[in-house]
């Protein structure tokens, strides 16, 4: 038996499978359901461990992030998130394709309580904290 996923966000839908797909510029990631949960766990158990969030609210918001994390390599996603002086903010990102510039270089270390995005609205390169993420349409 194969362990395929489908979820779908709204209109998009993704196949999680062990291969990746290429169509047209756009690059389709897929993984194993294994792999996804296993992901949105180790974010859950972070939030938990770092940001005092309950178990049951930790794993909303890394479903989401998981979510979100695959759909900004696929097109331009339209999300929220809370900013760090507490007010909303409405952004459109995403990873993918032609409106992203090629960047310098990886020198900086890697932090994994933020994601980055290129912000179509703004023309830069931002970023937010996981655990502020509100929803994605």
């Amino acid at each position: 038996m194969s362990d395929i996923w489908l979820i779908s966000i709204n209109t998009i839908e993704f196949k999680y499978n062990k291969k990746v797909a290429h169509d047209t510029d756009q690059v389709h990631t897929e993984m194993r359901t294994k792999e996804f949960l296993s992901d949105v766990m180790r974010l859950a158990w972070q939030f938990v461990k770092r940001n005092g969030f309950t178990m049951s609210r930790a794993l909303k918001v890394a479903r989401v992030n998981a979510k979100l994390r695959i759909a900004v390599r696929l097109q331009i996603v339209k999300f929220y998130f809370q900013k760090v002086d507490g007010s909303t903010r409405e952004a459109y990102g995403t990873l993918s394709g032609k409106p992203v510039p090629a960047t310098g270089g990886d020198t900086r270390k890697k932090n994994d309580t933020v994601q980055t995005y290129y912000d179509t609205e703004r023309q830069e390169w931002r970023c937010f904290k996981k655990a502020n993420l509100l929803s994605i349409n």
